[in-house]
């Protein structure tokens, strides 16, 4: 199998999997947040919100290390997940005892705490998860994820809907959470002996003090993307209260939804950029603008199109008792729009071994994040939470623009690219609010064809691309 035939083989059965996890992911929201409520929905965002800033503590940066180093050697399998297991379980161990401490420090009532607790656990879990994930990665061989996350989201959504027919309360959406990361891992864990060996317990500590060095930047970066990603629904939760948190997240959780397509697209790229890194610059580039290129193509028009539909998308996910959370989603939608475009530089410098360049970037952002989050959102509340957002979105791109024009890897053509693709998306936005009142699901559908109608006059896809998207079909 060619390079081409196995990115678009591992492209496509993580597509197809996040399909499937979107389908099924829109439900299980649907029905939770109806079920629980403006409060209830925001007291189990909050907990996966402050458990999902630990998480880094129990991965430490392993998982996105272990990828790119397989990648490039995959003799050294056996050494790197053996290490990596035993160093998760003593830091799994301190995870969930510092999570135990600061919740109860916090002042919150017994059952935000054991919430807490369940979501804690499912998190740990996950993180033991993504060690094999990473080595799917690896190894090209990632239609076992794909089936993981399908897996994982029929779990959710059936266990979901009996727990709703069956009357239980919000404890027992903790307890779907744990059991589902469970059988994930357990699934996770077979697969790996069947395609590799048994992981067992094993301890260098030579090894343990070089690979936490170089895992370092990757595991500070993480802490500043949770924060950056969930400290405002913290700070909403202390300052404002559950219903605010309840508003903010039915949007955001829509847009996580959508943030599996950079995820997705990411996760595919990331081990053939590193590969390149080593073994030619010139395709390295080309991989970083293709990227980058497809990112702007699909982000820009769904920021758009997002805006001008957000408040059909929220009555028809959440009902009227969420309808404050429209607003919220018009401005976190283009906070996606940033994450689409930033990602592949992201990538490109954490694939050159220049993580530590992201981390600090990163940590810039949290600080902007954190200090303005504090000043706004006791006035504005949810809706200046979305707007410190993306402004932090717009300070991150930013620096990694800088950085990467300082290297060499933007071109000119990207820049013809971009704005190609602004214009098709503005028109597509002009003619899409001429059939608002036409049903939701009609409006997409016009207003994707009317895109890609535009884009193809416009010459965005190039002959080259033409020849890629024909050799992929063929």
């Amino acid at each position: 199998m060619n390079t081409l035939q196995n990115i678009v083989k591992n492209t496509g059965v993580l597509f197809i999997g996040q399909i499937i996890n979107y389908i099924l992911g829109f439900f299980f929201i649907v029905f939770t947040a109806r079920y629980l409520g403006v409060e209830g929905f925001g007291i189990l965002s909050f907990a996966i919100a402050f458990t999902s800033i630990f998480q880094v503590f129990a991965d430490l940066g392993f998982s996105t290390l272990l990828t790119r180093e397989l990648s490039r050697d995959k003799s050294l399998t056996n050494k790197y997940v053996n290490n990596i297991t035993t160093i998760k379980i003593i830091a799994s161990t301190f995870t969930f005892l510092l999570i135990i401490l600061i919740i109860n420090i916090m002042g919150y009532s017994q059952q935000i705490i054991n919430i807490v607790y369940l979501i804690a656990l499912f998190t740990i879990f996950t993180t033991f998860t993504q060690i094999f994930y990473s080595v799917f990665q690896a190894y090209g061989i990632m239609e076992y994820q794909s089936i993981g996350t399908i897996l994982n989201a029929c779990l959710l959504l059936f266990g979901a809907l009996y727990l709703i027919y069956s009357g239980y309360n919000i404890i027992g959406f903790g307890f779907l959470y744990l059991i589902t990361s469970l059988i994930i891992l357990v699934y996770t864990l077979i697969i790996y002996l069947w395609k590799l060996n048994l992981p067992k317990i094993e301890v260098d500590l030579s090894f343990w003090k070089f690979k936490l060095k170089e895992a370092l930047p990757f595991a500070i970066t993480g802490i500043s993307t949770s924060m950056y990603y969930w400290m405002d629904t913290i700070l909403l939760s202390l300052i404002v209260g559950e219903a605010a948190v309840g508003w903010y997240n039915a949007a955001y959780r829509l847009i996580i939804v959508l943030l599996a397509i950079p995820i997705t697209l990411n996760t595919v790229i990331f081990p053939l950029m590193s590969r390149y890194h080593i073994s030619s610059r010139e395709l390295l580039k080309i991989s970083f603008e293709k990227l980058l290129k497809l990112m702007m193509f699909i982000g820009i028009p769904l920021g758009i199109g997002t805006t001008l539909i957000a408040d059909k998308i929220i009555l028809l996910v959440y009902g009227v008792q969420f309808i404050n959370a429209i607003i919220v989603l018009q401005i976190l939608i283009w906070s996606l729009v940033l994450t689409f475009i930033r990602s592949p530089f992201e990538r490109l410098l954490e694939s050159t071994n220049r993580q530590m360049v992201v981390t600090k970037i990163f940590i810039i952002g949290v600080i902007f994040n954190i200090i303005a989050n504090l000043i706004v959102i006791p006035r504005y509340s949810y809706v200046g939470a979305g707007i410190i957002t993306v402004l932090t979105d717009i300070i991150i791109l930013s620096l990694l623009l800088i950085i990467t024009r300082n290297n060499n890897f933007l071109s000119k053509i990207i820049l013809v690219d971009f704005i190609k693709i602004v214009i098709a998306s503005i028109i597509m936005g002009i003619l899409l609010s001429f059939i608002l009142k036409f049903n939701i699901f009609m409006i997409i559908i016009l207003s994707t064809l009317i895109y890609l109608l535009i884009s193809m006059l416009l010459k965005v896809i190039n002959k080259d691309e033409i020849l890629i998207i024909k050799s992929i079909f063929n």
